[in-house]
């Protein structure tokens, strides 16, 4: 049986850190790295996934630049709090408080922005969040990765290896950049690498 955030009491746990601000992996502004993507994506209107979006510095910066953004997150506080700066700043997103590991959309997107959802679960359920976001994407569509490298036991954070990640985000479906060691530094005191992996057509 899948285990989801929700049916693992994981929901509580993210509220509480949310309304403690015990968020590290808030950076308090968008990734730098997501100026450095901007001449490789495919140009607004795209529509762009962006999973467990936090308070959605990311989504509030995507929007700006004219991009169709659906944010899920499913902390209560989060959701709010990118409702707040969206509002604020008079800008449109489709926001969604759900479990990912049980909703699912109703298009594909061009684009995913994965920063800090996968180092959030555990790694028995990696496989399964893999998956979703390859049915989640168009035909080579883009999967933009921020994976947390923290080189020890135990999370969350949970440390990203790129030898796991080659496990569940396998070549058959992916065509992986010559360049995979890129790093950028994060104010946790960890880094993350950084990844644009495009979708291929099908599975060989």
């Amino acid at each position: 049986m899948t285990i989801t955030f929700t049916e693992s009491n994981q929901q509580d746990v993210w509220e509480n850190r949310y309304q403690g601000r015990k968020t590290g992996w808030d950076r308090g502004q968008s990734s730098p790295a997501i100026g450095h993507w901007f001449p490789s994506m495919c140009p607004p209107p795209a529509r762009i996934l962006v999973p467990a979006c936090g308070c959605g510095h990311e989504v509030v910066t995507l929007c700006e630049q004219g991009y169709a953004v659906t944010a899920i997150d499913f902390a209560p506080s989060a959701i709010e709090t990118l409702n707040t700066k969206l509002q604020q700043k008079g800008l449109q997103a489709d926001v969604i408080q759900a479990d990912l590991l049980a909703w699912e959309p109703t298009k594909t997107f061009d684009i995913i922005y994965e920063q800090t959802a996968l180092c959030a679960l555990e790694p028995a359920l990696w496989h399964n969040y893999a998956d979703r976001l390859y049915r989640w994407l168009t035909a080579e569509g883009l999967l933009l990765g921020l994976f947390m490298q923290t080189d020890r036991e135990g999370g969350p954070p949970w440390h990203c290896a790129i030898e796991s990640l080659k496990k569940i985000f396998p070549a058959t479906r992916w065509h992986w950049p010559p360049q995979q060691d890129q790093r950028v530094t994060h104010p946790s005191g960890f880094n993350e690498l950084v990844l644009a992996l495009k979708r291929r057509n099908s599975v060989r």
